[in-house]
């Protein structure tokens, strides 16, 4: 690995977003392509950081520090890979169901797969059935959140929504979130549960056959 992509992919790993904007500059001109910036220096990062969580040795704070630099250097490569026309592994719109506004785990769960080389659609929080099933046309796998037991139902109500409009079919329903269980996912008709941001990370790429 080139010695500027091993300095990338270490701030990722130390959570430095300070100097990141330079150190991709400073790859993308020195002639490395974009797609390779992306893959060795931030992709690889961000599996190593999800490997570190599964292990014990991260933690939610040192996840999200990780996906902050990842981000910042990303900002300066977006511009690049869009030129060069580097296709994302898959677009995933995410949201918090409606009358939830709770976003911090929604919020790491989208810059990991960000991190994993996923365009992602950012619907927000309270997000309305009606703006998922919308989003539907346009992604390969809607990812729905919720903090509060009460606002759990409203997955089913999305699931429901896509069915009506005939579009359950056309993508994948991924669900997560502290009161969600497995058990709970497959009684609405999810495609999958994740407990956590890592693994929601894993599950798509499986969902998708990356």
């Amino acid at each position: 690995m080139e010695p500027i992509l091993k300095e990338i992919y270490q701030n990722i790993l130390d959570g430095q977003h300070t100097g990141m904007e330079a150190k991709v500059q400073s790859a993308l001109e020195s002639g490395i392509p974009p797609k390779t910036i992306l893959d060795e220096g931030m992709i690889a990062a961000m599996a190593e950081v999800g490997r570190l969580f599964e292990a014990g040795e991260f933690y939610v704070p040192e996840m999200l520090i990780s996906a902050r630099a990842m981000q910042t250097g990303l900002n300066v490569l977006k511009p690049h890979l869009k030129e060069t026309n580097v296709q994302a592994a898959g677009k995933i719109a995410i949201g918090t169901v409606k009358g939830d506004l709770h976003d911090i785990g929604k919020n790491l769960v989208a810059m990991m797969l960000e991190g994993a080389g996923f365009e992602i659609l950012d619907l927000g929080a309270d997000v309305s059935s009606e703006k998922f099933v919308a989003a539907a046309d346009s992604v390969d796998v809607i990812a729905l959140s919720a903090l509060l037991t009460t606002t759990m139902p409203g997955m089913k109500t999305v699931i429901n929504s896509l069915q009506a409009t005939g579009k359950r079919d056309k993508v994948k329903v991924i669900v997560g979130g502290a009161p969600v269980t497995q058990a709970y996912a497959e009684s609405i008709g999810a495609d999958g549960y994740a407990p956590n941001a890592s693994r929601a990370v894993t599950l798509t790429k499986a969902l998708l056959g990356k």
